[in-house]
């Protein structure tokens, strides 16, 4: 196995446990590594040492949960996470420059300024809006060839065009270009945004860098319009129609998937996809 799919491996395992307290031994372990191998390959493929990447996860991924899960406890957020109240508030300013109660207060419902535009308002729709164009469907597996990207999602239209192009031979028609997007960009830094670019193959390519997307219960909401406006479809699903849906998230990532694409127009028909319990 190559260093980049160790690593890789690793962030999804993270990721899953991220509310179990792990510790940097328990990763190294269960990759059957050496602590100090494992440390010095992680900083080297991802440049940020893996213990500044868990707590800086701990302190994104319990922003999100202040977000969506508004009548719960900050306290008890905090200890989902393995921190005390006191230790827990002082982790979150430090990280995040405001207390999660002031956080809670920020969290926006009719509009929210887009970080890729500084000066420009996003306004979202009511709850209704997006409650019609949602559906609720099982989607099944999907096993794909993929890239991870950590970095600005606004770079992502030309990350595309270099994958498709290293992989231009595995296209076919029935070949789906899906996004797999693991943060909130008003949450976490810009550049520091983890998304995997993921093309759907069929029978076993040679390379290393293979996944399974695992099927299951999704929000899906079609969009249909320009690319610049994806943001804000998001951001509306999240801040408006999750919290009060009545449905919780069951993974920490969401899917994009490209349905029809106008590149001249930097249009896109996609699936906007929100695994549920």
């Amino acid at each position: 196995m190559n260093k980049t799919k160790i690593i890789n491996e690793s962030i999804d395992y993270i990721i899953q446990h991220l509310d179990e307290n792990i510790s940097v031994e328990d990763v190294a372990k269960y990759f059957h590594y050496s602590k100090y191998y494992f440390c010095r390959v992680f900083k080297e493929i991802t440049g940020e040492s893996i213990y500044k990447f868990m707590k800086r996860l701990k302190m994104d991924q319990s922003a999100i949960d202040i977000k969506l899960e508004r009548n719960k406890m900050i306290t008890d957020i905090g200890l989902d996470y393995g921190y005390s109240s006191s230790n827990y508030s002082s982790a979150f300013k430090g990280h995040h420059h405001i207390s999660p109660a002031g956080f809670r207060k920020s969290v926006d419902v009719a509009s929210v300024f887009n970080p890729f535009f500084p000066q420009k308002l996003e306004k979202f729709k009511t709850f209704y809006d997006y409650d019609k164009s949602i559906t609720i469907q099982y989607i099944n597996d999907f096993f794909v060839i993929y890239e991870r990207f950590i970095g600005n999602y606004v770079e992502l239209k030309e990350k595309w065009y270099s994958f498709m192009d290293v992989y231009k031979t595995t296209m076919n028609k029935s070949t789906i270009l899906i996004e797999k997007f693991y943060n909130d960009p008003k949450i976490t830094g810009l550049n520091q945004c983890i998304c995997d670019l993921c093309m759907t193959v069929d029978g076993i390519p040679e390379t290393d860098n293979t996944a399974m997307i695992e099927s299951g219960k999704f929000a899906v909401y079609r969009y249909d319009g320009k690319i610049q406006d994806i943001f804000r479809t998001l951001q509306g699903i999240f801040s408006v129609w999750l919290p009060d849906s009545g449905y919780e998230m069951n993974q920490r990532y969401g899917l994009n998937i490209y349905r029809q694409i106008d590149k001249n127009n930097e249009c896109v028909v996609m699936d906007l996809c929100i695994p549920i319990k």
